[in-house]
């Protein structure tokens, strides 16, 4: 398995660090779009820095931002990089803590799975509505369902990550209580 896992987990961390890379070339031109914008030759000598020609630099950091939240916690933060209330979990038996964790993962299994049917519902009015923006860069192409998709990534994702958590809780136990 892990000859699986660990070249998938560098996959999902090089996805995301071209997420994060990506915007922030896109934050550096705004920036510079936006100091350019007082100085009325450059968009005489360079119509293509016209700044209303980009708005679009908005709305493509704000998709990166969702996506980049959604992915990275579907694939890329690990269980124990969560900041966790385990005061009672760390002072119960590993019997219990095996409790525990299969009532808390089948839970959140459940939930995330009976909020996709009606997330998918809303796909269905989000496949009609477009971008403002962004499709005057990429095209016509780009929807709102497009942008928000990653959302059902993360539904089905991270109900998996606590079904398989539940699953080797049955099957092997919990570790065991580290003392300090």
């Amino acid at each position: 398995m892990k000859s699986f896992t660990k070249p998938a987990l560098k996959l999902a961390e090089t996805v995301a660090a071209a997420m994060i890379a990506t915007m922030f070339l896109t934050f550096l031109l705004q920036i510079g779009v936006r100091y350019s914008a007082r100085l009325e030759w450059i968009a005489d000598w360079f119509p293509l820095l016209e700044p209303a020609n980009f708005g679009w630099t908005l709305e493509l950091c704000l998709a990166l931002w969702v996506w980049l939240i959604f992915w990275g916690n579907s694939f890329v933060v690990r269980d124990q990089d969560h900041v966790k209330f385990d005061v009672f979990y760390t002072q119960v038996p590993p019997g219990v803590r095996k409790w525990f964790v299969v009532l808390s993962g089948v839970s959140i299994c459940v939930g995330l799975l009976l909020s996709l049917e009606p997330t998918l519902g809303k796909f269905h009015v989000l496949r009609l509505k477009k971008t403002a923006t962004l499709s005057a860069v990429f095209g016509d192409w780009i929807r709102m369902r497009d942008v928000y998709f990653i959302y059902v990534v993360f539904l089905v994702a991270v109900s998996a990550r606590y079904g398989w958590r539940v699953f080797k809780a049955v099957r092997y136990g919990v570790e065991e209580r580290i003392e300090e």
